[in-house]
């Protein structure tokens, strides 16, 4: 089986984030930007013109963005390292892929964390064929990426996902907070001890000290939540990007 790359390689992308989305000026972007249109940061060779300094430019939006690594297969799979300057023809096609190819290995990311959790062992064929199935869907035509229903192939996998966190968290406390507004929620020093937060909503929360192990952050928005002093050891399907959006210190513990 092909094992596809699960992280950002922007060095072998065409800068596809910073044009095929759209932005809205906000606390995460300083500008207005309309799906499809370059981001006036956007540099000749595809870099960031400002990317040392996203967030005091007001692009904090970009520092959290993750496309585990969708961008590069987009790019160098899928079209066969084409960009959408030298062949603008295709150029609407790769933005409109760039979006299903992320939810793609962002469930590949997931299925592969999964995969290393010893308690979910028992899940172990079933999880390998997910991925073997996932990456076959990422390998796929621009046709055959626009026609393929996410959603559908999100549902044949979650409830896997959902089962390895449960055997994972099992004998911790389990406090269930899943999809729940907790913004700006006092929670310092709190015992999340095996919580499920998957689609939580954390922003802002005040999290300091709190003992987050084997904690569920699927899908958590952690963005201005604060995690100094928080232990996060043995987090389950926790992203860089979610980390990137918080708050944190040589004090928080992974």
């Amino acid at each position: 089986m092909v094992t596809l790359e699960l992280r950002a390689d922007c060095g072998r992308c065409a800068g596809l984030c910073c044009v095929a989305p759209a932005f809205a000026r906000s606390a995460d972007f300083a500008i207005d930007k309309p799906a499809g249109r370059p981001c006036p940061n956007l540099a000749e060779d595809f870099r960031c013109g400002i990317h040392e300094r996203l967030p005091e430019k007001g692009f904090r939006g970009c520092v959290v963005f993750d496309c585990f690594g969708a961008g590069q297969q987009v790019t160098q799979v899928t079209f066969g390292g084409r960009d959408w300057r030298g062949a603008p023809g295709a150029a609407g096609q790769m933005f409109a892929v760039l979006p299903v190819m992320r939810q793609i290995h962002e469930l590949l990311w997931y299925v592969s964390q999964a995969l290393e959790l010893p308690a979910a062992r028992r899940l172990r064929p079933r999880l390998e064929a997910a991925l073997e199935e996932a990456t076959a869907l990422a390998g796929g035509t621009p046709d055959e990426l626009l026609a393929l229903d996410v959603a559908e192939f999100r549902g044949k996998v979650n409830p896997l996902l959902v089962k390895a966190s449960e055997l994972a968290r099992a004998g911790t406390r389990r406090a269930d907070h899943r999809g729940a507004n907790l913004m700006g929620r006092r929670m310092r020093g709190a015992d999340l001890r095996g919580a499920s937060l998957r689609g939580a909503v954390l922003i802002g929360a005040d999290l300091r000290g709190a003992d987050l192990r084997t904690a569920d952050f699927t899908g958590a928005d952690l963005r201005g939540a604060d995690l100094r002093g928080a232990d996060l050891t043995g987090a389950l399907f926790l992203t860089e990007s979610q980390v990137k959006a918080a708050v944190t210190d040589e004090t928080t513990r992974r």
